[in-house]
């Protein structure tokens, strides 16, 4: 895997972007799809009732790339300093904290999981439901976040290939049981709104299985042996800086997730068809955003195993060819995005009023994803050395200081549309406050391994 550094950099990019973009991709076509099983097969009520339980999963989901990013980091920079044993006890020492954390709450979750519910808001009419569905799902959190950050650090060693193909398993085996176990197909229990939930449990543990067999035949670096097992132990040292890494990026995840509450408050403050637009839209952007962040993951760990190595003149170059494929590809998928949306939007907006307004939206803010990738970029070359807090401080008060500020006071002015132009005013703020601290003060720094 070394080897990687030998070949022109555009190359290693896209040998490593290629298998994560597939895994983005993955991941939303599962979610979707699920939610029209349940919607079609069990009815509105059904997929109310499972909704609800996503605030408090993206909250742990969070939590664990948060931990995940900061870890990644950390095995990058041992990776590039030729250091399998500090790559095995980082990543023993992450997922046994993981594991402890989806532990918690399936403890936490299962006993207060009606309380939670309610405190949310569900409705009465499906309360009993989203509790039943809402028991099962934690229950499988420290399955499933183990997963999750198995995942995340593979790609620290530059193994994005293993991650693809565990989501491909988990993804199949998830979409084949949710409709049978919903209708009770080949002898199995109907198990209602339940259904996905199991579904995803078995799904992650055939894929945990399968990816553990990869590895040890490989003899992987990360692979489950007696060696990794001897490393499981909660290391204080190593945790430390994981979490100092870890967390902001986790509270800017849960701080991003809050902020979309508050645009969508605005945007159902114009009517159910500007709501129908608004997820048209959205699902549209998120095929052109995923890109664009694993472009800037891909920095990151790049980064990282260049500092691990000592090799620090090859930042440079990272950041700008990751510019340059944010250019190409991010820059691509947006004339794309242009040409074909109108036929995109009307594979999910039927009424020709909503779809119009949907594609004037669209057309407002698709271009700004290229700033987004941009700014993701520069934050993600000076996450590769442990600078966090600032970039997720400059990400925050671009979200909280100008986003919803300039949503509000857009909304007011020019109604709709200006809610989102408040996008593109915030991704543009984001760049240039990254940039002036990276060429102001983060370039002038001393660069030094983090373990």
């Amino acid at each position: 895997m070394h080897t990687a550094a030998q070949r022109p950099l555009w190359q290693t990019y896209l040998a490593f972007l290629a298998p994560m973009v597939l895994s983005n991709f993955l991941q939303s076509m599962s979610g979707t799809l699920n939610s029209i099983f349940i919607g079609q097969m069990l009815g509105t009520q059904a997929l109310a009732a499972v909704s609800g339980m996503f605030p408090i999963v993206f909250f742990f989901i969070a939590l664990v790339i948060g931990l995940g990013a900061g870890a990644g980091v950390l095995i990058g920079q041992a990776w590039g300093a030729r250091e399998p044993h500090m790559v095995k006890q980082i990543a023993a020492s992450t997922l046994l904290l993981g594991a402890l954390i989806g532990l918690v709450a399936a403890v936490f979750g299962s006993v207060f999981a009606r309380q939670a519910l309610q405190g949310l808001g569900t409705p009465a009419d499906v309360l009993d439901d989203a509790v039943a569905y809402a028991r099962v799902m934690m229950c499988i959190m420290p399955i499933l976040l183990v997963f999750v950050l198995f995942t995340q650090l593979l790609r620290g060693v530059s193994d994005t290939l293993s991650p693809l193909l565990a989501l491909v398993v988990s993804t199949a085996v998830g979409l084949l049981l949710t409709p049978a176990l919903i209708r009770g197909w080949l002898g199995l229990p109907q198990l209602g709104t339940q259904s996905a939930a199991v579904a995803a449990l078995a799904g992650n543990v055939v894929a945990i299985a399968l990816l553990a067999w990869r590895l040890n035949r490989a003899k992987h670096v990360l692979a489950p042996d007696r060696a990794f097992f001897k490393a499981l132990r909660l290391d204080r040292w190593i945790l430390a800086k994981v979490l100092r890494i870890g967390l902001p990026t986790g509270l800017q995840m849960v701080v991003i997730s809050l902020s979309e509450l508050v645009i969508l408050s605005l945007v159902n403050g114009h009517g159910s068809q500007a709501t129908a637009a608004y997820g048209a839209v959205t699902q549209i952007v998120n095929y052109v955003q995923f890109p664009a962040l694993s472009i800037a993951i891909t920095a990151s760990i790049l980064g990282a195993q260049a500092i691990g190595a000592g090799r620090l003149e090859r930042i440079g170059p990272i950041l700008r060819t990751g510019m340059a494929i944010n250019l190409w590809l991010t820059g691509g998928l947006i004339v794309l995005g242009y040409l074909l949306s109108h036929w995109l939007l009307a594979l999910f907006i039927t009424d020709p009023a909503t779809r119009a307004q949907a594609e004037h939206l669209l057309h407002i803010m698709l271009w700004s994803m290229l700033v987004f990738g941009f700014q993701a970029l520069v934050g993600g070359i000076m996450r590769a050395s442990g600078t966090v807090l600032v970039p997720v401080l400059i990400s925050i008060f671009c979200i909280v200081g100008v986003e919803l500020p300039a949503a509000w006071l857009l909304n007011a002015h020019f109604g709709l549309q200006g809610v989102w132009m408040a996008f593109p005013v915030t991704y543009l703020s984001m760049l240039v406050l990254q940039s002036v601290y990276y060429r102001g003060v983060w370039r002038h720094r001393r660069i030094e391994r983090l373990v």
